[in-house]
Protein backbone atom coordinates (compact mmCIF):
# COMPACT_ATOMS: atom_id res chain seq x y z
CA UNK A 1 0.00 0.00 0.00
CA UNK A 2 2.69 2.20 0.60
CA UNK A 3 3.78 2.27 -2.61
CA UNK A 4 0.29 2.93 -4.14
CA UNK A 5 0.19 6.27 -2.05
CA UNK A 6 2.75 7.51 -3.79
CA UNK A 7 0.75 7.18 -7.30
CA UNK A 8 -1.10 10.34 -8.59
CA UNK A 9 -4.76 9.39 -8.06
CA UNK A 10 -5.32 9.41 -11.64
CA UNK A 11 -2.81 6.15 -11.81
CA UNK A 12 -5.23 4.50 -9.14
CA UNK A 13 -8.48 5.71 -11.21
CA UNK A 14 -7.30 4.34 -14.41
CA UNK A 15 -6.41 1.55 -13.12
CA UNK A 16 -9.98 1.28 -11.18
CA UNK A 17 -11.76 1.76 -14.83
CA UNK A 18 -9.44 -0.20 -16.20
CA UNK A 19 -10.70 -3.13 -14.72
CA UNK A 20 -14.44 -1.98 -14.43
CA UNK A 21 -14.16 -1.71 -18.27
CA UNK A 22 -12.92 -5.64 -18.87
CA UNK A 23 -15.76 -6.35 -16.11
CA UNK A 24 -18.51 -4.59 -17.87
CA UNK A 25 -17.43 -6.04 -21.16
CA UNK A 26 -17.64 -9.43 -19.63
CA UNK A 27 -20.85 -9.31 -17.44
CA UNK A 28 -22.28 -6.20 -18.27
CA UNK A 29 -23.06 -2.95 -16.47
CA UNK A 30 -25.71 -4.09 -14.23
CA UNK A 31 -24.80 -7.59 -13.14
CA UNK A 32 -21.09 -5.70 -12.61
CA UNK A 33 -21.08 -4.57 -8.06
CA UNK A 34 -18.25 -2.62 -6.55
CA UNK A 35 -17.29 -5.68 -4.73
CA UNK A 36 -16.88 -6.91 -7.84
CA UNK A 37 -14.49 -3.67 -9.90
CA UNK A 38 -12.73 -3.67 -6.23
CA UNK A 39 -11.49 -7.28 -6.10
CA UNK A 40 -10.42 -6.90 -10.03
CA UNK A 41 -8.66 -4.30 -9.56
CA UNK A 42 -6.98 -5.05 -6.43
CA UNK A 43 -8.56 -2.44 -4.18
CA UNK A 44 -10.36 -2.75 -1.21
CA UNK A 45 -14.44 -1.70 -1.71
CA UNK A 46 -13.41 1.03 1.01
CA UNK A 47 -10.51 2.83 -0.97
CA UNK A 48 -12.21 2.11 -4.27
CA UNK A 49 -14.97 4.38 -2.84
CA UNK A 50 -11.93 7.00 -1.99
CA UNK A 51 -11.50 7.21 -5.80
CA UNK A 52 -14.77 6.79 -6.96
CA UNK A 53 -18.40 7.80 -5.59
CA UNK A 54 -20.12 4.78 -7.25
CA UNK A 55 -20.63 2.59 -10.49
CA UNK A 56 -22.05 5.78 -12.43
CA UNK A 57 -19.22 7.53 -11.95
CA UNK A 58 -16.61 4.57 -13.15
CA UNK A 59 -18.99 4.13 -16.53
CA UNK A 60 -19.19 7.66 -16.95
CA UNK A 61 -15.28 8.09 -17.18
CA UNK A 62 -14.87 5.20 -19.74
CA UNK A 63 -17.33 6.82 -22.37
CA UNK A 64 -15.86 10.21 -22.01
CA UNK A 65 -12.45 7.88 -22.61
CA UNK A 66 -14.18 6.72 -25.58
CA UNK A 67 -15.62 9.32 -26.81
CA UNK A 68 -11.95 11.20 -26.88
CA UNK A 69 -10.77 8.42 -28.73
CA UNK A 70 -13.22 8.79 -31.25
CA UNK A 71 -12.62 12.50 -31.43
CA UNK A 72 -8.99 11.64 -32.54
CA UNK A 73 -9.90 8.99 -34.99
CA UNK A 74 -12.23 11.55 -36.82
CA UNK A 75 -9.56 14.32 -36.31
CA UNK A 76 -6.93 11.99 -37.86
CA UNK A 77 -9.08 10.78 -40.85
CA UNK A 78 -10.12 14.14 -41.90
CA UNK A 79 -6.32 15.40 -41.56
CA UNK A 80 -4.93 12.40 -44.05
CA UNK A 81 -6.89 13.09 -47.01
CA UNK A 82 -7.85 16.33 -49.29
CA UNK A 83 -10.44 14.71 -51.30
CA UNK A 84 -14.46 14.80 -49.60
CA UNK A 85 -14.81 11.05 -51.15
CA UNK A 86 -11.74 9.99 -49.24
CA UNK A 87 -12.29 12.05 -46.61
CA UNK A 88 -16.02 10.20 -45.64
CA UNK A 89 -13.82 7.27 -46.52
CA UNK A 90 -11.25 7.35 -43.69
CA UNK A 91 -14.22 9.14 -41.38
CA UNK A 92 -16.06 5.46 -42.37
CA UNK A 93 -12.67 3.39 -40.98
CA UNK A 94 -12.16 5.73 -38.39
CA UNK A 95 -15.62 4.41 -36.67
CA UNK A 96 -14.89 1.58 -37.62
CA UNK A 97 -11.62 0.89 -35.84
CA UNK A 98 -13.35 2.64 -33.04
CA UNK A 99 -16.34 -0.08 -33.01
CA UNK A 100 -13.76 -2.67 -33.00
CA UNK A 101 -11.69 -1.29 -30.24
CA UNK A 102 -14.89 0.06 -28.21
CA UNK A 103 -17.16 -2.16 -28.87
CA UNK A 104 -18.61 -1.96 -25.71
CA UNK A 105 -18.80 1.80 -25.67
CA UNK A 106 -19.43 1.96 -29.14
CA UNK A 107 -23.28 1.40 -28.34
CA UNK A 108 -23.29 3.08 -25.07
CA UNK A 109 -22.07 6.41 -26.81
CA UNK A 110 -24.76 6.24 -29.19
CA UNK A 111 -27.36 6.00 -27.03
CA UNK A 112 -28.75 8.28 -25.06
CA UNK A 113 -26.57 11.46 -24.04
CA UNK A 114 -27.54 13.61 -20.83
CA UNK A 115 -28.19 17.15 -21.90
CA UNK A 116 -29.97 18.28 -17.96
CA UNK A 117 -26.51 20.24 -16.72
CA UNK A 118 -28.32 21.40 -13.72
CA UNK A 119 -29.57 18.56 -12.61
CA UNK A 120 -28.22 17.42 -8.98
CA UNK A 121 -27.59 13.94 -10.95
CA UNK A 122 -25.19 15.27 -13.39
CA UNK A 123 -22.32 13.54 -13.58
CA UNK A 124 -18.68 16.19 -14.86
CA UNK A 125 -17.78 13.25 -17.42
CA UNK A 126 -21.73 13.50 -19.02
CA UNK A 127 -21.16 17.14 -19.47
CA UNK A 128 -17.60 16.58 -20.74
CA UNK A 129 -18.89 13.58 -22.97
CA UNK A 130 -21.69 16.02 -24.66
CA UNK A 131 -19.35 18.40 -25.00
CA UNK A 132 -16.87 16.39 -26.90
CA UNK A 133 -19.69 15.34 -29.13
CA UNK A 134 -20.44 18.24 -30.30
CA UNK A 135 -16.78 19.14 -31.28
CA UNK A 136 -17.40 16.04 -33.41
CA UNK A 137 -20.73 17.41 -34.60
CA UNK A 138 -18.93 20.71 -35.45
CA UNK A 139 -15.74 18.62 -37.39
CA UNK A 140 -18.57 16.79 -39.14
CA UNK A 141 -20.19 19.82 -39.88
CA UNK A 142 -17.02 21.67 -41.79
CA UNK A 143 -16.80 18.50 -43.40
CA UNK A 144 -20.09 18.93 -44.99
CA UNK A 145 -19.69 22.47 -45.63
CA UNK A 146 -16.43 21.77 -47.42
CA UNK A 147 -17.51 19.07 -49.71
CA UNK A 148 -20.97 21.67 -50.42
CA UNK A 149 -18.49 24.32 -51.56
CA UNK A 150 -16.28 22.22 -53.57
CA UNK A 151 -19.89 20.87 -55.22
CA UNK A 152 -19.06 17.48 -54.26
CA UNK A 153 -22.42 17.11 -52.14
CA UNK A 154 -25.94 18.16 -52.84
CA UNK A 155 -26.35 21.97 -52.04
CA UNK A 156 -29.53 21.08 -50.56
CA UNK A 157 -28.28 19.48 -47.30
CA UNK A 158 -29.36 20.44 -44.16
CA UNK A 159 -26.97 20.47 -41.84
CA UNK A 160 -27.84 19.16 -38.46
CA UNK A 161 -30.59 17.27 -39.45
CA UNK A 162 -27.90 15.52 -42.15
CA UNK A 163 -25.00 15.01 -39.09
CA UNK A 164 -27.64 13.00 -37.28
CA UNK A 165 -28.59 10.84 -40.01
CA UNK A 166 -25.38 10.53 -40.96
CA UNK A 167 -24.35 8.82 -37.50
CA UNK A 168 -27.05 7.12 -37.17
CA UNK A 169 -26.71 5.21 -40.96
CA UNK A 170 -23.23 4.55 -40.11
CA UNK A 171 -23.67 3.42 -36.87
CA UNK A 172 -26.43 1.46 -37.80
CA UNK A 173 -24.46 -0.13 -40.37
CA UNK A 174 -21.24 -0.74 -38.50
CA UNK A 175 -23.23 -2.57 -35.42
CA UNK A 176 -25.52 -4.72 -37.80
CA UNK A 177 -21.65 -5.74 -39.40
CA UNK A 178 -20.76 -6.44 -35.96
CA UNK A 179 -23.66 -8.04 -35.38
CA UNK A 180 -24.81 -10.54 -38.13
CA UNK A 181 -20.96 -10.95 -39.55
CA UNK A 182 -21.65 -14.61 -40.00
CA UNK A 183 -25.04 -14.53 -41.17
CA UNK A 184 -23.91 -11.55 -43.91
CA UNK A 185 -21.05 -14.11 -45.06
CA UNK A 186 -23.31 -17.16 -45.06
CA UNK A 187 -26.42 -15.61 -46.74
CA UNK A 188 -25.31 -12.71 -48.98
CA UNK A 189 -21.23 -14.43 -49.56
CA UNK A 190 -20.11 -11.22 -48.78
CA UNK A 191 -17.20 -10.68 -46.23
CA UNK A 192 -17.73 -7.62 -43.31
CA UNK A 193 -15.44 -5.92 -44.96
CA UNK A 194 -17.73 -6.31 -48.08
CA UNK A 195 -20.59 -5.85 -46.32
CA UNK A 196 -18.95 -2.58 -44.89
CA UNK A 197 -18.12 -1.04 -47.76
CA UNK A 198 -21.16 -1.31 -50.01
CA UNK A 199 -23.43 0.05 -46.99
CA UNK A 200 -21.14 3.39 -46.86
CA UNK A 201 -21.31 3.79 -50.84
CA UNK A 202 -24.88 3.62 -50.80
CA UNK A 203 -24.92 5.71 -47.88
CA UNK A 204 -22.28 8.87 -49.92
CA UNK A 205 -24.09 8.41 -52.63
CA UNK A 206 -27.40 9.78 -50.90
CA UNK A 207 -25.59 12.76 -50.28
CA UNK A 208 -23.12 13.09 -53.22
CA UNK A 209 -23.74 16.05 -55.75
CA UNK A 210 -25.16 13.25 -59.01
CA UNK A 211 -24.20 16.13 -61.57
CA UNK A 212 -20.83 15.37 -60.88
CA UNK A 213 -20.54 11.85 -60.84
Amino acid sequence: MGRRKKEPKSVHRENIASAASALFMEKGIAATSMDDIAKAAGYSKATLYVYFENKEEIVGILVLNSMKKLYDYIVLALAQQETTKKRYDCICQGLVQYQEEFPFYFKMVLDKINVDFESRNCLPEEKETYQVGEEINEIIKKFLISGMEKGDLRSDLEIMPTIFNFWGMLAGIIQLAANKEEYIREAMGLSKKQFLEYGFQMLYHSIANRQKD
